[in-house]
Protein backbone atom coordinates (compact mmCIF):
# COMPACT_ATOMS: atom_id res chain seq x y z
CA UNK A 1 0.00 0.00 0.00
CA UNK A 2 3.28 2.29 0.24
CA UNK A 3 4.25 4.55 -2.61
CA UNK A 4 5.33 3.22 -5.94
CA UNK A 5 8.35 4.64 -8.96
CA UNK A 6 6.94 6.83 -11.62
CA UNK A 7 6.83 4.75 -14.86
CA UNK A 8 8.53 5.74 -18.07
CA UNK A 9 5.92 5.68 -20.38
CA UNK A 10 6.66 5.90 -24.14
CA UNK A 11 7.23 10.24 -25.04
CA UNK A 12 6.46 9.05 -29.05
CA UNK A 13 4.02 6.37 -28.74
CA UNK A 14 2.31 6.43 -32.35
CA UNK A 15 -1.41 6.70 -32.67
CA UNK A 16 -2.32 8.33 -35.70
CA UNK A 17 -3.84 5.94 -39.03
CA UNK A 18 -1.23 6.11 -41.11
CA UNK A 19 1.95 3.97 -40.55
CA UNK A 20 4.31 5.12 -37.68
CA UNK A 21 7.01 7.41 -39.58
CA UNK A 22 10.57 5.23 -39.44
CA UNK A 23 12.35 8.44 -39.26
CA UNK A 24 11.08 10.41 -36.40
CA UNK A 25 13.09 13.47 -36.58
CA UNK A 26 11.82 13.66 -40.18
CA UNK A 27 8.37 13.63 -38.61
CA UNK A 28 8.88 15.90 -36.09
CA UNK A 29 9.80 18.21 -38.58
CA UNK A 30 7.42 18.13 -40.57
CA UNK A 31 4.41 18.05 -38.55
CA UNK A 32 5.37 20.83 -36.08
CA UNK A 33 3.55 23.38 -37.98
CA UNK A 34 0.60 24.82 -35.87
CA UNK A 35 -2.45 25.80 -38.37
CA UNK A 36 -5.19 28.67 -37.46
CA UNK A 37 -8.40 27.18 -37.89
CA UNK A 38 -11.85 28.95 -38.22
CA UNK A 39 -14.20 25.68 -39.22
CA UNK A 40 -17.83 26.67 -40.69
CA UNK A 41 -20.26 24.21 -41.56
CA UNK A 42 -22.31 24.34 -44.63
CA UNK A 43 -26.20 25.37 -44.58
CA UNK A 44 -26.70 21.29 -45.59
CA UNK A 45 -25.34 20.33 -42.23
CA UNK A 46 -27.44 22.50 -40.52
CA UNK A 47 -30.39 21.94 -42.28
CA UNK A 48 -30.20 18.21 -41.44
CA UNK A 49 -29.46 18.95 -37.88
CA UNK A 50 -33.16 21.04 -38.23
CA UNK A 51 -34.92 19.07 -39.66
CA UNK A 52 -34.02 15.98 -36.88
CA UNK A 53 -34.99 18.26 -34.45
CA UNK A 54 -38.77 18.26 -35.72
CA UNK A 55 -38.79 14.55 -34.64
CA UNK A 56 -40.02 15.51 -30.90
CA UNK A 57 -43.82 14.69 -31.03
CA UNK A 58 -43.60 11.40 -30.21
CA UNK A 59 -41.79 11.71 -26.63
CA UNK A 60 -42.92 9.43 -23.85
CA UNK A 61 -44.33 11.31 -21.42
CA UNK A 62 -42.93 11.65 -18.17
CA UNK A 63 -44.58 9.91 -14.90
CA UNK A 64 -46.74 12.20 -12.65
CA UNK A 65 -45.16 14.09 -10.29
CA UNK A 66 -41.68 13.40 -11.72
CA UNK A 67 -39.31 16.26 -12.52
CA UNK A 68 -35.68 14.74 -13.35
CA UNK A 69 -35.46 12.04 -10.91
CA UNK A 70 -35.97 9.11 -13.62
CA UNK A 71 -33.89 11.37 -16.07
CA UNK A 72 -34.21 14.06 -18.44
CA UNK A 73 -38.18 15.17 -18.11
CA UNK A 74 -39.16 14.84 -21.92
CA UNK A 75 -41.80 18.29 -20.72
CA UNK A 76 -38.61 19.97 -20.63
CA UNK A 77 -36.85 18.32 -23.18
CA UNK A 78 -39.38 19.58 -25.45
CA UNK A 79 -39.54 23.21 -24.26
CA UNK A 80 -35.33 22.92 -24.95
CA UNK A 81 -35.47 21.16 -28.75
CA UNK A 82 -38.24 24.16 -29.67
CA UNK A 83 -35.56 26.32 -28.36
CA UNK A 84 -32.78 24.84 -29.69
CA UNK A 85 -34.51 25.08 -33.59
CA UNK A 86 -36.92 28.04 -33.33
CA UNK A 87 -34.32 30.34 -31.18
CA UNK A 88 -30.72 29.20 -30.95
CA UNK A 89 -30.49 27.69 -34.44
CA UNK A 90 -31.30 31.04 -36.36
CA UNK A 91 -28.49 32.47 -34.72
CA UNK A 92 -26.12 29.57 -35.08
CA UNK A 93 -23.93 31.83 -37.11
CA UNK A 94 -23.56 34.46 -34.36
CA UNK A 95 -23.14 31.62 -32.07
CA UNK A 96 -19.83 30.48 -34.63
CA UNK A 97 -18.60 33.62 -34.12
CA UNK A 98 -18.49 33.29 -30.65
CA UNK A 99 -17.48 30.05 -30.56
CA UNK A 100 -14.32 31.53 -32.24
CA UNK A 101 -13.46 34.89 -30.76
CA UNK A 102 -10.12 33.15 -29.60
CA UNK A 103 -7.44 31.94 -31.72
CA UNK A 104 -8.41 28.25 -32.54
CA UNK A 105 -5.20 25.91 -33.44
CA UNK A 106 -4.44 22.52 -34.93
CA UNK A 107 -1.15 20.39 -34.78
CA UNK A 108 -0.40 16.83 -35.50
CA UNK A 109 1.08 15.21 -31.85
CA UNK A 110 1.76 11.75 -32.39
CA UNK A 111 -0.22 11.02 -35.62
CA UNK A 112 -3.02 12.90 -34.22
CA UNK A 113 -4.59 16.39 -35.10
CA UNK A 114 -4.62 18.01 -32.13
CA UNK A 115 -6.76 21.00 -31.54
CA UNK A 116 -6.35 23.72 -28.58
CA UNK A 117 -7.41 27.19 -27.97
CA UNK A 118 -4.20 29.82 -27.85
CA UNK A 119 -3.77 33.29 -26.58
CA UNK A 120 -0.65 34.87 -25.99
CA UNK A 121 -0.42 38.04 -24.23
CA UNK A 122 2.04 41.01 -25.98
CA UNK A 123 4.92 42.09 -23.84
CA UNK A 124 3.32 45.41 -23.14
CA UNK A 125 0.48 43.76 -21.35
CA UNK A 126 3.18 42.06 -18.76
CA UNK A 127 4.84 45.35 -17.42
CA UNK A 128 4.62 45.44 -13.91
CA UNK A 129 2.05 42.31 -14.50
CA UNK A 130 3.06 38.21 -13.30
CA UNK A 131 3.00 36.39 -16.48
CA UNK A 132 2.78 32.92 -16.96
CA UNK A 133 1.74 29.72 -18.95
CA UNK A 134 -1.31 27.86 -17.98
CA UNK A 135 -3.00 24.44 -19.59
CA UNK A 136 -6.82 24.23 -19.55
CA UNK A 137 -7.81 20.41 -19.39
CA UNK A 138 -11.71 19.85 -19.47
CA UNK A 139 -13.44 16.42 -19.18
CA UNK A 140 -16.61 14.95 -20.06
CA UNK A 141 -19.49 15.51 -20.84
CA UNK A 142 -17.67 19.17 -21.61
CA UNK A 143 -15.64 20.60 -23.38
CA UNK A 144 -13.12 23.95 -24.50
CA UNK A 145 -16.78 26.00 -24.32
CA UNK A 146 -16.86 25.40 -20.21
CA UNK A 147 -13.35 27.39 -19.93
CA UNK A 148 -14.94 30.49 -22.02
CA UNK A 149 -15.52 32.23 -19.41
CA UNK A 150 -12.40 31.72 -17.17
CA UNK A 151 -10.23 32.51 -20.07
CA UNK A 152 -11.13 35.99 -20.22
CA UNK A 153 -10.44 36.32 -16.56
CA UNK A 154 -7.47 34.68 -17.34
CA UNK A 155 -6.73 36.74 -19.88
CA UNK A 156 -7.46 40.26 -18.89
CA UNK A 157 -4.99 42.54 -20.98
CA UNK A 158 -6.64 45.72 -19.49
CA UNK A 159 -4.19 46.91 -16.76
CA UNK A 160 -6.16 46.54 -13.29
CA UNK A 161 -4.06 47.80 -10.20
CA UNK A 162 -5.79 45.31 -8.48
CA UNK A 163 -4.59 42.32 -10.73
CA UNK A 164 -1.04 41.88 -11.32
CA UNK A 165 -1.45 38.60 -13.15
CA UNK A 166 -1.89 37.80 -17.08
CA UNK A 167 -1.37 34.04 -18.48
CA UNK A 168 -0.77 32.88 -21.97
CA UNK A 169 -4.26 30.37 -22.12
CA UNK A 170 -3.84 26.85 -23.74
CA UNK A 171 -6.69 25.07 -23.63
CA UNK A 172 -6.97 21.29 -26.01
CA UNK A 173 -9.71 19.47 -26.45
CA UNK A 174 -8.47 15.77 -25.30
CA UNK A 175 -7.87 13.45 -28.14
CA UNK A 176 -11.21 12.28 -29.31
CA UNK A 177 -13.12 15.28 -28.16
CA UNK A 178 -14.79 17.85 -30.44
CA UNK A 179 -12.00 18.85 -33.51
CA UNK A 180 -9.24 16.86 -32.16
CA UNK A 181 -8.59 13.74 -33.48
CA UNK A 182 -9.48 9.92 -31.99
CA UNK A 183 -7.39 7.14 -32.18
CA UNK A 184 -8.19 4.09 -33.71
CA UNK A 185 -5.80 2.29 -31.43
CA UNK A 186 -6.61 0.90 -27.99
CA UNK A 187 -4.76 1.87 -25.16
CA UNK A 188 -5.26 5.44 -25.86
CA UNK A 189 -6.18 6.47 -21.46
CA UNK A 190 -5.14 9.49 -19.70
CA UNK A 191 -2.08 9.02 -18.63
CA UNK A 192 -0.91 8.37 -22.79
CA UNK A 193 -2.81 11.44 -23.03
CA UNK A 194 -1.08 13.38 -20.34
CA UNK A 195 2.17 12.54 -22.37
CA UNK A 196 0.25 14.01 -25.56
CA UNK A 197 -0.68 17.25 -23.29
CA UNK A 198 2.57 17.77 -22.45
CA UNK A 199 4.00 17.25 -25.63
CA UNK A 200 1.36 19.70 -27.18
CA UNK A 201 2.89 22.20 -24.55
CA UNK A 202 6.81 22.14 -25.98
CA UNK A 203 5.73 22.34 -29.07
CA UNK A 204 4.22 25.65 -28.28
CA UNK A 205 7.27 26.46 -26.21
CA UNK A 206 6.22 26.26 -22.95
CA UNK A 207 8.84 24.29 -20.98
CA UNK A 208 7.16 25.36 -17.29
CA UNK A 209 3.45 25.96 -17.17
CA UNK A 210 0.58 26.04 -14.34
CA UNK A 211 -2.20 23.81 -14.67
CA UNK A 212 -5.80 23.81 -14.07
CA UNK A 213 -8.70 20.75 -14.59
CA UNK A 214 -11.71 19.24 -13.53
CA UNK A 215 -13.35 16.05 -14.13
CA UNK A 216 -10.79 14.10 -16.54
CA UNK A 217 -8.72 17.21 -16.87
CA UNK A 218 -7.95 16.68 -13.02
CA UNK A 219 -6.88 13.20 -13.62
CA UNK A 220 -4.90 14.31 -17.14
CA UNK A 221 -3.58 16.94 -15.23
CA UNK A 222 -2.35 15.49 -12.10
CA UNK A 223 -0.37 12.48 -14.89
CA UNK A 224 1.34 15.31 -16.33
CA UNK A 225 2.63 16.44 -12.98
CA UNK A 226 3.32 13.21 -11.62
CA UNK A 227 5.57 12.06 -15.09
CA UNK A 228 6.89 15.15 -15.53
CA UNK A 229 7.51 17.46 -12.63
CA UNK A 230 10.64 19.15 -14.19
CA UNK A 231 7.61 21.44 -16.45
CA UNK A 232 4.97 21.87 -13.78
CA UNK A 233 5.22 24.89 -12.07
CA UNK A 234 2.09 24.29 -9.96
CA UNK A 235 -1.03 21.79 -10.68
CA UNK A 236 -4.28 23.00 -9.38
CA UNK A 237 -8.20 20.86 -9.69
CA UNK A 238 -11.78 21.53 -8.65
CA UNK A 239 -11.89 17.70 -8.61
CA UNK A 240 -8.65 16.67 -7.00
CA UNK A 241 -9.02 12.53 -6.21
CA UNK A 242 -6.79 9.68 -5.18
CA UNK A 243 -7.67 6.32 -5.19
CA UNK A 244 -5.15 4.55 -3.61
CA UNK A 245 -6.34 1.68 -1.01
CA UNK A 246 -4.84 3.88 2.18
CA UNK A 247 -6.80 6.41 0.75
CA UNK A 248 -10.03 4.79 0.87
CA UNK A 249 -9.90 3.24 4.00
CA UNK A 250 -9.29 7.15 5.83
CA UNK A 251 -12.07 8.39 3.33
CA UNK A 252 -14.50 5.39 5.24
CA UNK A 253 -12.99 6.27 8.91
CA UNK A 254 -13.57 9.93 7.97
CA UNK A 255 -16.52 9.83 6.73
CA UNK A 256 -17.82 7.55 9.55
CA UNK A 257 -16.46 10.95 12.26
CA UNK A 258 -16.39 14.07 10.21
CA UNK A 259 -16.37 15.94 13.02
CA UNK A 260 -13.07 14.59 13.67
CA UNK A 261 -11.42 15.15 10.49
CA UNK A 262 -13.50 17.87 8.30
CA UNK A 263 -12.66 21.99 8.76
CA UNK A 264 -14.83 23.22 11.22
CA UNK A 265 -18.44 24.41 8.95
CA UNK A 266 -17.28 22.16 6.23
CA UNK A 267 -18.24 18.58 7.78
CA UNK A 268 -21.53 18.32 5.25
CA UNK A 269 -18.91 17.82 2.10
CA UNK A 270 -18.18 14.11 3.61
CA UNK A 271 -21.10 13.01 5.82
CA UNK A 272 -23.86 11.66 6.23
CA UNK A 273 -21.82 8.44 4.38
CA UNK A 274 -24.72 6.76 3.29
CA UNK A 275 -26.37 9.47 1.46
CA UNK A 276 -22.99 10.24 -0.02
CA UNK A 277 -22.40 6.89 -1.13
CA UNK A 278 -26.19 6.36 -2.73
CA UNK A 279 -26.02 9.56 -4.35
CA UNK A 280 -22.58 7.98 -5.78
CA UNK A 281 -24.98 4.98 -7.02
CA UNK A 282 -27.32 7.06 -8.42
CA UNK A 283 -25.27 9.15 -10.92
CA UNK A 284 -22.15 6.58 -11.53
CA UNK A 285 -24.28 4.53 -13.70
CA UNK A 286 -23.10 6.34 -17.20
CA UNK A 287 -19.41 5.77 -15.98
CA UNK A 288 -19.92 1.50 -15.59
CA UNK A 289 -22.05 1.78 -19.26
CA UNK A 290 -19.06 4.25 -20.77
CA UNK A 291 -16.36 2.11 -19.09
CA UNK A 292 -17.72 -1.41 -20.59
CA UNK A 293 -19.63 -0.41 -23.81
CA UNK A 294 -18.59 2.75 -24.71
CA UNK A 295 -19.34 2.13 -28.38
CA UNK A 296 -22.98 1.12 -28.07
CA UNK A 297 -23.96 4.06 -26.15
CA UNK A 298 -22.21 6.21 -29.55
CA UNK A 299 -24.20 4.24 -31.77
CA UNK A 300 -27.06 5.54 -30.11
CA UNK A 301 -26.50 9.06 -29.67
CA UNK A 302 -24.90 9.10 -33.20
CA UNK A 303 -26.76 11.51 -35.80
CA UNK A 304 -29.35 11.82 -33.00
CA UNK A 305 -29.35 15.43 -31.54
CA UNK A 306 -32.03 14.75 -29.27
CA UNK A 307 -30.96 11.62 -27.34
CA UNK A 308 -27.66 13.84 -27.19
CA UNK A 309 -28.50 16.26 -25.54
CA UNK A 310 -30.37 14.65 -23.36
CA UNK A 311 -27.78 12.45 -22.40
CA UNK A 312 -25.44 15.48 -21.97
CA UNK A 313 -27.11 17.91 -19.83
CA UNK A 314 -28.98 15.27 -17.63
CA UNK A 315 -25.67 15.70 -16.09
CA UNK A 316 -25.28 19.40 -16.29
CA UNK A 317 -28.66 19.34 -13.90
CA UNK A 318 -27.80 16.56 -11.38
CA UNK A 319 -23.93 17.11 -11.28
CA UNK A 320 -24.30 21.17 -10.46
CA UNK A 321 -26.61 20.18 -7.29
CA UNK A 322 -28.21 17.03 -6.54
CA UNK A 323 -31.48 18.37 -5.69
CA UNK A 324 -31.98 19.74 -9.08
CA UNK A 325 -33.43 16.35 -9.94
CA UNK A 326 -36.76 17.69 -8.20
CA UNK A 327 -37.20 20.72 -10.33
CA UNK A 328 -38.96 21.23 -13.88
CA UNK A 329 -35.97 22.20 -15.86
CA UNK A 330 -33.40 19.78 -13.64
CA UNK A 331 -32.09 23.63 -13.23
CA UNK A 332 -30.23 23.99 -15.71
CA UNK A 333 -31.68 27.59 -16.60
CA UNK A 334 -30.93 28.26 -12.69
CA UNK A 335 -27.46 28.53 -13.08
CA UNK A 336 -26.50 28.39 -16.84
CA UNK A 337 -27.65 30.37 -19.95
CA UNK A 338 -28.95 27.90 -22.45
CA UNK A 339 -27.37 29.31 -25.35
CA UNK A 340 -23.74 28.20 -23.78
CA UNK A 341 -25.38 24.39 -22.96
CA UNK A 342 -26.35 24.38 -26.50
CA UNK A 343 -22.90 25.32 -27.67
CA UNK A 344 -21.23 22.71 -26.09
CA UNK A 345 -23.92 20.02 -27.30
CA UNK A 346 -23.53 21.21 -30.92
CA UNK A 347 -19.62 21.21 -30.56
CA UNK A 348 -20.03 17.06 -30.23
CA UNK A 349 -23.12 16.62 -32.42
CA UNK A 350 -21.25 18.97 -34.57
CA UNK A 351 -18.00 17.03 -34.56
CA UNK A 352 -19.24 13.81 -34.26
CA UNK A 353 -16.96 12.74 -31.13
CA UNK A 354 -19.53 11.64 -28.62
CA UNK A 355 -18.45 7.77 -29.13
CA UNK A 356 -14.64 8.66 -29.28
CA UNK A 357 -15.10 10.74 -26.55
CA UNK A 358 -16.49 8.38 -24.24
CA UNK A 359 -13.99 5.60 -24.82
CA UNK A 360 -11.67 7.26 -22.40
CA UNK A 361 -13.69 5.76 -19.36
CA UNK A 362 -12.74 2.06 -21.18
CA UNK A 363 -9.13 3.07 -21.25
CA UNK A 364 -9.23 4.08 -18.18
CA UNK A 365 -10.32 1.05 -16.73
CA UNK A 366 -7.86 -1.04 -18.86
CA UNK A 367 -5.45 -3.69 -17.26
CA UNK A 368 -2.32 -2.19 -18.77
CA UNK A 369 -3.69 1.43 -16.90
CA UNK A 370 -4.33 0.44 -13.71
CA UNK A 371 -0.71 -1.01 -13.94
CA UNK A 372 0.71 1.89 -13.88
CA UNK A 373 -0.70 2.26 -10.28
CA UNK A 374 -0.61 6.54 -10.63
CA UNK A 375 -2.26 6.75 -7.91
CA UNK A 376 0.27 5.57 -5.93
CA UNK A 377 3.09 7.29 -7.58
CA UNK A 378 4.03 10.44 -5.23
CA UNK A 379 3.77 13.99 -6.94
CA UNK A 380 5.70 16.44 -5.44
CA UNK A 381 4.88 19.81 -7.70
CA UNK A 382 3.43 22.83 -5.78
CA UNK A 383 -0.70 21.40 -5.67
CA UNK A 384 -3.92 23.55 -5.15
CA UNK A 385 -7.02 21.85 -4.34
CA UNK A 386 -10.72 23.50 -4.43
CA UNK A 387 -13.85 21.70 -3.28
CA UNK A 388 -17.02 22.54 -4.29
CA UNK A 389 -20.04 21.67 -2.36
CA UNK A 390 -22.23 20.36 -4.51
CA UNK A 391 -19.43 18.04 -6.46
CA UNK A 392 -19.92 14.46 -6.36
CA UNK A 393 -17.37 13.58 -3.97
CA UNK A 394 -14.62 15.05 -2.20
CA UNK A 395 -11.46 14.35 -0.59
CA UNK A 396 -9.72 15.32 2.78
CA UNK A 397 -6.39 16.48 3.04
CA UNK A 398 -5.40 13.82 4.74
CA UNK A 399 -6.46 11.64 1.89
CA UNK A 400 -5.03 13.61 -0.22
CA UNK A 401 -1.47 14.70 1.32
CA UNK A 402 -0.71 10.60 0.65
CA UNK A 403 -0.12 11.21 -3.17
CA UNK A 404 0.28 15.57 -3.42
CA UNK A 405 3.34 15.59 -1.11
CA UNK A 406 3.53 19.46 -2.03
CA UNK A 407 -0.15 20.21 -0.96
CA UNK A 408 0.08 23.75 -0.52
CA UNK A 409 -3.43 25.27 -0.88
CA UNK A 410 -6.79 23.63 0.35
CA UNK A 411 -10.03 25.60 -0.25
CA UNK A 412 -13.72 24.32 0.24
CA UNK A 413 -16.99 26.74 -1.32
CA UNK A 414 -20.38 26.47 -0.46
CA UNK A 415 -21.17 27.06 -3.72
CA UNK A 416 -20.75 25.49 -7.25
CA UNK A 417 -20.90 22.08 -8.25
CA UNK A 418 -18.85 19.88 -10.88
CA UNK A 419 -18.38 22.65 -13.70
CA UNK A 420 -17.06 25.24 -11.60
CA UNK A 421 -15.34 26.98 -14.69
CA UNK A 422 -18.91 27.80 -16.17
CA UNK A 423 -20.81 27.96 -13.36
CA UNK A 424 -18.73 29.54 -10.89
CA UNK A 425 -15.73 31.29 -12.84
CA UNK A 426 -15.05 34.06 -10.88
CA UNK A 427 -15.03 31.42 -7.94
CA UNK A 428 -12.49 29.35 -9.55
CA UNK A 429 -10.41 32.23 -11.10
CA UNK A 430 -9.77 33.77 -7.74
CA UNK A 431 -9.11 30.97 -5.92
CA UNK A 432 -6.70 29.66 -8.93
CA UNK A 433 -4.38 33.18 -8.56
CA UNK A 434 -4.37 32.68 -4.63
CA UNK A 435 -2.70 29.02 -5.71
CA UNK A 436 -0.16 31.04 -8.23
CA UNK A 437 0.82 33.32 -5.11
CA UNK A 438 1.16 30.63 -2.93
CA UNK A 439 3.62 28.94 -5.60
CA UNK A 440 5.28 31.88 -6.05
CA UNK A 441 6.34 32.42 -2.42
CA UNK A 442 7.22 28.48 -2.34
CA UNK A 443 9.59 28.66 -5.35
CA UNK A 444 10.23 32.76 -5.47
CA UNK A 445 9.62 33.43 -8.69
CA UNK A 446 7.29 36.31 -10.45
CA UNK A 447 6.37 34.87 -13.95
CA UNK A 448 8.12 32.71 -16.45
CA UNK A 449 8.61 33.29 -20.32
CA UNK A 450 7.93 31.51 -23.14
CA UNK A 451 10.88 29.82 -24.96
CA UNK A 452 11.22 29.10 -28.76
Amino acid sequence: MGDVEAPQLPLNQWWGDEEEPKDWQAYLANSSEVIGNRLMYSDTTLDDLKSLLNRTLHLTEPLEDVNFEYGFNSKFLQELVEYWRDDYMPRWREREVFLWQFNHFTTDIQGLRMHFLHLMVYDEYTVDRHHYPVLLLHGWPSSVREFYSLIHKLHQTKKDKNNKYIFNVIVPSLPGFAWSQGTSKRGLGPAQIAVMMRNLMLRLGYKKFFIQGGDWGSIIGSHIATLFPENVLGYHSNMCTVSSPKSMVKGLIAGTFPGLFAPKGYEDFFSPVSEKIQYLLEETGYAHLQSTKPDTLGSALHDNPIGLAAYILEKFSTWTNATYRHLPDGGLKKRYKLDALLDNVMIYYLTNSITTSVRIYKEAVSEEQRALKLDRVPTNVPTGCARFQNEMMHFLDLQLKDKYKNLIHSTYYKEGGHFAAMEVSNVLYLDFIEFVKKVEKVKKITGYKREL
